[in-house]
């Protein structure tokens, strides 16, 4: 099902960017690269410190005859998750003992004593925004959110792989996000990309057990309950824009705005 789903979701993007001269230009394609840097809230691991890839393809359609309100959609593969090294040599926590650390273990894998935790979630998303685009600025402001499903998962914690994937359960399918968006034009159709995202539902929810070393031997307990939070930075290049150069000076003969503008048909002032 999740084959068919993506293949499906591949086809449509691409019909719809062979349908562009019919509909009179109106969608500007786009295809995108960037990275992410991100973390699982609730992981207690803290920092931006997982390096991902986050690429695909993207349509937008101008919503007013400006064009300065437009809805964008995109195919994305992006890749999430956590990790943290020991330092140096490596250091384990002799303090505490939690036996569910030792739960579905893949034992055909070596002991990593420099890895605390590193966990890999790889995601098929589609966005969807809502973007407003100051013309003169060549900035563009946008909210919306994410459906992302789950394709690949791998995870390493307190040096032990397990052996889980993306049809093992450890972390739900489906990833709902909200998302905020920064566009700033570089030059003509090349603009950098700004992205916040962060998870509004649980990814996971596990409890831990904790045998404490005090004299009692005491146990802790406590749920801990994921969420991806990530920051993109990308190159959006829109395939099928045109831009014309911008004219308007103020008093003292200087430019105002950004060099290059983008055409907008019946509308260039």
């Amino acid at each position: 099902m999740k084959s068919r789903i993506i293949r499906f979701l591949a086809v449509a993007l691409f019909c719809a960017f062979m349908a562009q001269d019919v509909a009179a230009q109106r969608f500007i394609g786009s295809v995108v690269a960037g990275c992410n840097f991100s973390q699982i809230e609730g992981d207690n691991i803290h920092g931006f410190t997982k390096v991902g890839f986050n690429g695909g393809l993207g349509l937008t359609l101008p919503v007013n005859q400006k064009q300065t309100w437009l809805v964008s959609i995109e195919l994305l593969y992006s890749m999430k998750g956590s990790v943290k090294k020991y330092p140096k040599e490596g250091y384990f926590d002799t303090l505490v003992y939690a036996p569910t650390m030792y739960e579905n273990v893949d034992r055909s894998v070596p002991f990593d004593p420099k890895t605390k935790c590193n966990i890999s979630l790889d995601y098929v998303e589609i966005p969807v925004l809502i973007h407003y685009e100051d013309r003169y600025s060549g900035c563009t402001f946008g909210l919306g959110f994410s459906w992302g499903r789950l394709v690949r998962a791998h995870e390493v914690y307190y040096g032990f792989t397990r052996k889980i994937d993306a049809r093992s359960g450890t972390y739900k399918k489906n990833d709902w996000s909200v998302i905020a968006d920064f566009n700033v034009r570089l030059y003509k159709n090349l603009n950098l990309n700004i992205r916040w995202q962060y998870s509004m539902v649980p990814i996971r929810v596990q409890r831990f057990d904790y045998q404490l070393s005090d004299p009692d031997h005491s146990i802790l307990s406590e749920t801990n309950k994921y969420f991806n939070h990530v920051i993109s930075t990308r190159l959006i290049y829109y395939i099928n824009e045109k831009f014309y150069e911008n004219t308007r000076v103020n008093k003292y003969g200087q430019r105002m705005g950004v060099k290059w503008l983008r055409e907008v048909p019946e509308y260039n002032n």
